[in-house]
């Protein structure tokens, strides 16, 4: 009976909280705004106002793909516990099932492999209750992308000079593991893809690799006001702290593409 209870009390709190109604499912918040209010009450307000009143709803990201950022974020800072409902959102959102599939896969090279690992039980549980099935998961060996030969010759040879003195098993797997086949599978888009890793990156804040691959998410698509929200959004997620220091590399790449 407490259970009803609660339950048609948090119904009823949604009913007569319009503010509210900007959070994407409140019912399946591991903890209700009522729990967040005992405690910290200011915290559900920049909560309700400022992330679901506010950042979710700004035009410059679709929520499909701040679905993705914070999935990436969450992933990469190993926090687990609210991925079932971040990712049932994303579902909700429009992001495709192998999109997760592949996102989690993605990371696992970009976050290691732990972390992916991490995502599996939460990425379990919402499959069974959407009763999503193996079929509408990627191939474990699908037809590959076309190769930018070009590019990725050039590339090579330049982490190659650099590197290759240091770590050469870490090159030789950059190339054959990550650019000539992990980029190459078709169930996230090569945009997708350098979303991704770009907001790991910046959520783990490794801004020494946010140059390279913010000049290719934006090469692949991603235009400049997306990447800007990408980074206000990971704000919320990953800290200030961790999008201010991604904010300087960004200006350079920006500036760079306006010369």
């Amino acid at each position: 009976m407490k259970i009803i209870a609660a339950i048609l009390a948090t119904a009823g709190a949604l009913a007569g909280a319009p503010a509210l109604a900007q959070q994407p499912d409140l019912t399946n918040r591991r903890l209700s705004p009522e729990d967040v209010r005992r405690v910290a009450p200011a915290l559900e307000k920049y909560t309700q106002q400022g992330l679901y009143g506010d950042v979710w709803k700004r035009p410059g990201l679709s929520r499909r793909d701040r679905s993705l950022v914070t999935l990436a974020t969450m992933i990469a800072r190993n926090q687990f516990a609210p991925l079932t409902d971040y990712m049932g959102q994303a579902l909700d959102n429009g992001v495709k099932p192998a999109e997760i599939s592949e996102t989690i896969v993605h990371l696992a090279f970009y976050a290691g492999f732990a972390n992916a690992f991490g995502a599996i039980g939460p990425a379990r549980d919402v499959f069974a209750q959407r009763g999503i099935s193996a079929d509408q998961l990627p191939a474990v060996s699908p037809t590959l992308l076309p190769l930018n030969e070009a590019a990725e010759a050039d590339r090579a040879k330049r982490v190659a000079e650099s590197f290759a003195s240091v770590s050469p098993g870490l090159v030789k797997d950059t190339t054959d593991v990550l650019f000539n086949d992990l980029w190459l599978r078709p169930d996230l888009a090569p945009r997708d893809r350098s979303l991704v890793t770009v907001s790991s990156l910046i959520a783990n804040g490794q801004v020494a690799q946010v140059s390279y691959h913010l000049g290719r998410a934006m090469d692949n698509g991603l235009t400049k006001e997306q990447a800007g929200e990408m980074i206000s959004h990971i704000a919320y997620y990953a800290g200030w702290p961790n999008a201010f220091a991604a904010m300087p590399v960004a200006k350079t790449v920006f500036d760079a593409r306006t010369k």
